[in-house]
């Protein structure tokens, strides 16, 4: 169980660290990071998503429907818990609100679920991390664009549910949000890309891991980390909230062992970068975002090994 979490987790922290130390020694700007933002999210996202799901079949696709409803429940109730406290409790703009709701609600499965699960339980647990990074690319993370456009275009001053609709589905426009789309759609109608188109795809989405990590570290070290009550239980709604959450209502609908471990280890997982990418492009990046993230991958690997402890003693 060390080796797999050091596996999954320690390169996680590694390419985060080393973008924080070249921001904030001048080795890279931390400050204009727009090209580093295309690369990550209009390419090498994309072709990463493309690729992972597009190598899964249908059959296999189909009977994981009830998990990616479930996952899509656990990740928009998160998100949707963490919006409201961050814009009535912290007072937070729509905009700053979103970014931390997003950090909250999509964990990165992309760089931990699928070599976690796949190397402790197997190629079926690869399926519902796959699931779990369509879920919430075509999901929370328009939704929180379409927050964080509609905010810059009233100026701060409010929006409207009509103007936050209509953004939502102008998200989807960007690669990042149609690509998981493009890939299920492929693999419903049995269509398959040639063999060098395909593994172009793999090359380019090889770098979306480590060029995600290095970018959110670079963005991070433009803010001064702190720890303070509201990162505090911003990181415990990563670490511990959610994958309760995710125990409790896939108990509920009393789901299999399988599923119901994957996904409350899926939930278990430190934040993702989606906010914090998404929202440099808008000059949101809250401290309370960024510390958080930090904070979570500083306390991830022991959660993760609990809550794998757990389901290996009592489940």
């Amino acid at each position: 169980m060390t080796l797999i979490l050091l596996n999954a987790l320690l390169p996680i922290f590694v390419g985060l660290l080393l973008g924080y130390i070249a921001g904030r020694r001048g080795a890279m700007d931390n400050l204009n990071v727009r090209n580093l933002i295309v690369l990550v999210m209009d390419f090498a996202i994309p072709c990463a998503l493309f690729s992972t799901i597009s190598s899964t079949s249908w059959p296999v696709l189909r009977e994981e429907s009830e998990s990616a409803v479930m996952i899509a429940v656990v990740f928009a109730a998160l998100y949707a818990a963490s919006y409201i406290w961050a814009r009535k409790s912290l007072k937070m703009s729509i905009s700053d609100a979103s970014v931390l709701a997003l950090t909250v609600g999509f964990p990165n499965s992309a760089a931990v679920a699928l070599p976690l699960l796949t190397t402790a339980y197997g190629p079926s647990s690869r399926v519902t991390a796959a699931l779990s990074i369509a879920v919430g690319a075509i999901t929370i993370s328009p939704f929180t664009i379409a927050l964080l456009e509609s905010d810059k275009l009233s100026d701060g001053k409010g929006t409207s549910i009509q103007a936050v609709m209509i953004k939502f589905l102008q998200a989807f426009t960007r690669p990042v949000v149609w690509a998981p789309m493009l890939a299920l759609a492929s693999v419903y109608f049995g269509l398959h890309l040639p063999s060098y188109l395909d593994r172009s795809l793999a090359i380019l989405g090889s770098a979306a891991s480590g060029s995600a990590l290095i970018l959110t570290g670079v963005v991070v070290s433009s803010q001064t980390f702190s720890f303070d009550g509201k990162v505090a239980w911003t990181t415990a709604a990563i670490v511990l909230i959610q994958p309760l959450f995710a125990l409790g209502i896939t108990e509920l609908f009393h789901m299999s062992h399988a599923e119901i471990r994957d996904i409350t280890l899926i939930s278990a997982i430190p934040g993702g970068f989606f906010g914090l990418v998404f929202g440099k492009s808008f000059n949101s990046t809250p401290e309370t975002a960024s510390s958080a993230l930090i904070a979570s991958y500083c306390v991830g690997a022991f959660s993760i090994a609990g809550w794998m402890l757990v389901f290996t003693k009592y489940f």
